[in-house]
């Protein structure tokens, strides 16, 4: 008996020994088996490069790693996928016009980027405040006015096909002021931004339309009046020194635009200093820590880990799709004297001997 028990143990042992073994090589099996890896969101990221021509023209150099290299390039080899450029109808100097930006349209398509078009409608800088009529359309009456914006925009389209097009810039009150003033006049700055949107969807179907809106304050207000408007992209600028250093708010307003008018949302234009310095006379936008978001000072880290936050909340919003840094190329081209040169250079993405500053790894 004691023989038969003891082979019986044994032949227990050895099958709870095999279960046990086999058990543990199927968990591991498991443990190793390669899961699905999740989808990654594919965003805009792009950069204003509208300064370039003019800074270029006047013999600045762009570096990388201290050596020289097109600005274009560098952005591209960082990740960025699209250039935004500003375009003026007949400015007092050539720059930022039609033959221009059509020009660096091309540059950047020859490097595999897309065109993303702010269409001020106006000769010159167009913000909330500042929405003036080219000169030449000052005395058209409102139903001239609407033929003008059509035929207008049609030439933009055929000159420069853009991949994204911007009717009006920071239009938070309208644009073509006074008849286009939203505030006063909404009828009719709805049936002019109409104008331009029948145009490219007749003529551009595949270009995507955006309207652009400065800040968080009054987007709400913004964007319900144009609700029933045929456009693709809520526009939201967002710069801490004017629209407030809550990131919180600025995701919790994207998400409530994207959900309320189910339309995808871009930051528009974002920009950080990585120092208070200064490398030119002209006086800077940003310039003081209380300009600041606390948890981002002014240094090349700083500046990085600002961008990298803002494109962790375009990722995580459901209808977050892309940014665009604002004023990248703008370095003090004319000189540490010049009075005229850059209110921006400290926000550059390039430092101050205008060679690639750390802030373009968020571009990747």
């Amino acid at each position: 008996m004691k023989k038969i028990f003891n082979i019986l143990s044994i032949s227990i042992l050895a099958l709870l020994f095999s279960c046990s073994k086999s058990d543990d090589a199927a968990s591991i099996e498991t443990m190793a088996r390669p899961t699905k890896p999740l989808a990654v969101k594919s965003l805009i990221k792009a950069a204003d490069v509208s300064f370039l021509p003019l800074i270029e023209s006047e013999g600045t150099v762009y570096k990388y790693n201290n050596q020289p290299q097109d600005a274009l390039l560098t952005l591209k080899n960082a990740g960025c996928n699209t250039v935004r450029i500003r375009l003026w109808k007949n400015p007092s100097d050539d720059h930022s016009g039609l033959t221009e930006v059509k020009n660096l349209a091309i540059r950047a398509r020859q490097m595999g980027m897309k065109v993303w078009l702010s269409v001020h409608y106006s000769d010159t800088w167009a913000d909330p405040g500042n929405q003036t009529k080219p000169a030449e359309w000052t005395n058209l009456s409102f139903v001239d006015l609407k033929t003008a914006v059509q035929t207008y925009t049609a030439t933009v389209l055929s000159e420069i096909h853009p991949d994204i097009y911007q009717v009006g810039n920071e239009t938070n009150d309208g644009f073509l002021f006074p008849q286009g003033k939203l505030s006063t006049n909404e009828a009719q700055y709805l049936q002019l931004v109409q104008a331009a949107i029948t145009v490219i969807r007749t003529q551009s179907p595949r270009t995507k339309i955006m309207l652009h809106y400065a800040g968080i304050s009054g987007a709400t207000w913004f964007f319900s009046k144009v609700h029933n408007m045929d456009y693709d992209y809520i526009g939201l600028s967002y710069y801490p020194v004017w629209h407030g250093q809550d990131l919180n708010l600025l995701q919790t307003t994207m998400n409530s635009l994207s959900q309320i008018h189910n339309k995808k949302v871009l930051i528009a234009e974002t920009a950080y200093p990585f120092t208070l310095g200064w490398n030119d006379w002209t006086n800077n936008i940003v310039g003081l820590s209380n300009q600041l978001i606390p948890a981002y000072p002014a240094t090349n880290g700083g500046q990085k880990n600002f961008l990298l936050a803002i494109k962790s909340m375009l990722l995580t919003s459901p209808n977050g799709i892309g940014f665009s840094y604002w004023g990248g190329e703008w370095v003090a081209f004319r000189g540490t004297q010049a009075t005229n040169g850059s209110s921006f250079e400290n926000q550059a993405l390039w430092d101050f001997n205008v060679n690639a500053l750390p802030v373009m790894d968020a571009f990747n």
